[in-house]
């Protein structure tokens, strides 16, 4: 008797390019991250969950510090923070950039050292500036004239602050028109054209309380050409030498501010990190060099480079409707916990979890619980044409700006944040309950 065997289509391997490098598919169907089966977190701390790779965000912090070893990184908190991450940061040598008195708080409770703290925020309120001289944050950054009166008078004529002063090169960079803040068109920093930042420095000059430190600048988010960094290089180093001409200053630092761009979905482009630390080296001590200046010491602020990749957001299908030529999968978070395709049009690759499917790929988009058009978390995308009620999404390059931008919309409240690292998930942030919400709610 003759065995005929049905032929057979290969199973094409997950593309996990974008995923943490822990990221591991134990059985058909199946992601572990840390360890840490995706789908037991799910069923463990309920969805939505933003999972936060330890092992992942730690390295990155040294690939930071590896490259770049005789430059001053400090984490981007806005990006995302958390008690345990303050703590991953500082662990691994890290600074912290903070722009609230809020964050720069939380992280010194936590016990990361002020003096590695850098205070950022275009409209800084007097909190925020008490809370940091209280506090001994390391340095300020002033971004607006009024700024310079009001940190001199908080300070007071004994006390000692070091600043630094925001500048604006004058420089499109950015994944998005809403996240470019180096042309002289937005709210961010004083501007080198009008002469606004040089007005600036003189007027701290004035102040013996104020120590500038030098200068810093920031051209946007999800940039990734090394050539715009460069290009800020030349015109920064091209002030410190009018200053110096000036007021006889030789700046001892250079802040190159973040931004620095991450791949969402395979096949993007991210910046090569490697690239830009020996161009943006070899381009400041060049320039240095023509301009007879001694070479500050360089600091930068990766925060979406550092956490983005290390996340995962899990959601649970609640439906699944078929409107027209279009299929929309329902999930129960959305622009409450991820406002980003919202506001920038941000594009994800979700992929299902927690069970084999052999269905052929339809396109879908993937929308959320919220009461908006609008409220869209991945328009396009492919998803297995059986995709139907209480199945589990998991949506990659989830660790920046997600639970950091959440809002109480619809009172549904935010997601927690698990950890994984070595098979073990933990929580770092609880899931905001109904009682916390009804508990801020004091008025009747």
């Amino acid at each position: 008797m003759t065995t005929v065997h049905e032929p057979t289509t290969p199973v094409t391997p997950p593309d996990l390019s974008v995923w943490p490098a822990s990221t591991t598919e134990p059985g058909p169907g199946d992601l572990a991250v840390g360890g840490v089966p995706l789908a037991e977190v799910a069923d463990r701390f309920g969805t939505p969950v933003y999972v936060l790779d330890e092992a992942e965000v730690r390295d990155r912090c040294r690939t930071y510090r590896d490259a770049f070893p005789d430059a001053e990184v400090l984490y981007a908190a806005k990006a995302f923070l958390c008690r345990a991450m303050a703590h991953w940061t500082d662990d691994e040598g890290l600074g912290l950039d903070v722009c609230s008195a809020g964050e720069l708080e939380l992280a010194v409770t936590t016990g990361f050292p002020a003096e590695r703290i850098v205070l950022h925020g275009n409209a800084k309120s007097p909190r925020d500036l008490e809370t940091a001289l209280r506090l001994g944050v390391g340095r300020i950054v002033i971004d607006s004239p009024s700024e310079i009166a009001r940190l001199a008078a908080a300070v007071g004529p004994d006390g000692h602050q070091k600043v630094m002063v925001r500048v604006v090169p004058g420089i499109s960079a950015g994944g998005h028109d809403k996240i470019r803040t180096g042309t002289d068109d937005q709210q961010f920093g004083l501007s080198i054209a009008d002469g606004y930042a040089q007005h600036a420095i003189a007027r701290i000059l004035d102040q013996p309380q104020l120590e500038l430190t030098g200068l810093h600048c920031h051209l946007g988010s999800q940039i990734t050409s090394v050539k715009s960094y460069l290009a800020a290089v030349r015109r920064m180093v091209g002030l410190m030498s009018r200053l110096h001409e000036q007021h006889g200053l030789a700046l001892p630092e250079l802040d190159l501010g973040g931004g620095h761009g991450i791949a969402y979905r395979p096949g993007e482009e991210a910046l090569d990190l490697t690239a830009l630390a020996r161009k943006v080296r070899t381009e400041l001590a060049d320039a240095c060099t023509a301009a007879g200046l001694p070479v500050p010491r360089l600091i930068i602020e990766p925060g979406r480079a550092i956490v983005g990749p290390a996340g995962i957001a899990l959601y649970r299908v609640l439906s699944v409707k078929r409107t027209g030529h279009h299929v929309f999968v329902a999930v129960d978070g959305g622009m409450g916990d991820n406002p980003r395709p919202a506001l920038y049009g941000v594009r994800y690759a979700p992929r299902l979890i927690g069970r084999h499917s052999t269905a052929t790929p339809a396109p879908v988009t993937v929308v959320g619980r919220h009461c908006e058009a609008g409220d869209i978390l991945a328009a396009d995308v492919e998803l297995p044409a059986d995709t139907r009620p209480g199945d589990l999404l998991a949506v990659p390059v989830a660790g920046a700006y997600h639970l950091s931008m959440a809002s109480g919309y619809n009172l549904v409240g935010r997601p927690p944040v698990a950890a994984v690292r070595d098979g073990i998930a933990r929580i770092l942030v609880r899931r905001e309950s109904l009682e916390d919400i009804r508990g801020r709610d004091v008025g009747l």
